[in-house]
């Protein structure tokens, strides 16, 4: 993913600034944003040259070159609508902003077909004991149930080897040693994957106090039964731009209460919405901790994800939310199952 701050200029830049960027940047554009790094406008290579044919020179402020309309896309659209989104538009690359305008990061075509190599840890949780899927987990662990031809926590790897992924880490506990006979050293996806073996069930935060050392960089936590079409990098990008300790990935889900609602003040009805619809942010069972963060994971014992975030919480370490728009979803029943095996194809 192109970084954004090094084509980045302020109000008071003038055009030959913005050429010295593009010039720079080698990515045919300088972006204009404000102190609190607020997307206000874009300059392209083709924005300066027609600028020069109108007799401007290069002392001419910014402000009347930019386009003050720039084309961009939010924070959590998926991989394949932004490269259509390219190609419709005839650009090779995009402003992601977030929900206040403020850019995040710069996806450019190539970072899209061809991801860059990335060496941040990614950990797979898959030591549950799946009961929900009894009788299916009775031989098999549950991230070893099968979508399409392949195990979920197969689909779960190659979705990261494909976005450039390579470093893994299986938290394994309930029938490890099928887990371990098929996926070996991962040498076979091109990928290192090493196992962390509980001899107990830790959670899926406990889990991460058997790693062999501390990283250096943000690690990336799963659940190995969820099916996403996320962009990883982005989440990453997301994480690192908010100086997070820890970032928890979140999903839009609505419930419909079934009845009239009444709405009253003492025996005073003030309103009655019938089945109104309720939206909630839920834990989609993915996060990025930074290696700070596990300090607080105590050794050898219970403990989940939830628990560290309230330690955060408790000591004012402030985790921030991802929304995730991407396709998601949680295989805990066989209800889930069933669908993942119905829509996942459909969802590539």
């Amino acid at each position: 993913m192109a970084d954004w701050r090094q084509i980045a200029i302020g109000l008071n830049a003038t055009l030959g600034d913005a050429i010295a960027k593009i010039d720079e940047g080698r990515l045919q554009t300088a972006l204009v944003v404000d102190s609190n790094d607020g997307l206000i406008g874009v300059v392209t290579d083709g924005d300066a040259r027609r600028a020069l044919l109108r007799g401007k020179d290069l002392k001419t402020s910014i402000r009347e070159v930019m386009s003050t309309n720039p084309m961009t896309l939010s924070v959590g659209t998926p991989r394949s609508s932004i490269l259509a989104f390219m190609r419709e538009h005839g650009i090779h690359q995009v402003p992601i902003i977030d929900r206040t305008g403020r850019i995040v990061a710069l996806d450019h075509i190539d970072d899209i077909l061809q991801p860059q190599p990335r060496s941040n840890w990614v950990v797979l949780m898959a030591g549950g004991l799946g009961s929900r899927l009894l009788p299916l987990t009775e031989k098999t662990p549950k991230p070893m149930l099968a979508v399409g031809n392949k195990p979920i926590l197969e689909t779960i790897l190659k979705s990261f080897i494909d976005q450039g992924f390579s470093q893994f880490f299986f938290s394994v506990n309930y029938k490890a040693d099928a887990i371990q006979q098929y996926f070996e050293d991962g040498a076979r996806w091109g990928a290192k994957i090493e196992y962390l073996l509980e001899d107990k069930r830790l959670g899926t935060a406990g889990a991460l106090s058997l790693l062999p050392k501390v990283p250096t960089e943000p690690i990336i936590i799963m659940n190995g039964d969820v099916l996403t079409r996320a962009n990883f990098a982005q989440i990453l990008e997301h994480h690192v731009a908010h100086n997070s300790p820890a970032t928890m990935v979140v999903r839009e889900y609505e419930t419909q209460i079934p009845f009239g609602v009444v709405t009253m003040d003492g025996n005073r009805i003030h309103a009655i919405v019938e089945k109104p619809i309720q939206r909630h942010y839920v834990n989609a069972g993915m996060y990025v901790l930074s290696p700070s963060v596990l300090k607080h994971v105590p050794k050898n014992t219970f403990f989940d994800m939830p628990s560290l975030f309230a330690a955060l919480l408790k000591h004012e370490e402030a985790p921030v939310a991802f929304p995730l728009r991407d396709y998601w979803l949680d295989i805990g029943q066989i209800a889930e199952l069933e669908r993942a095996q119905q829509e996942w194809d459909a969802s590539s």
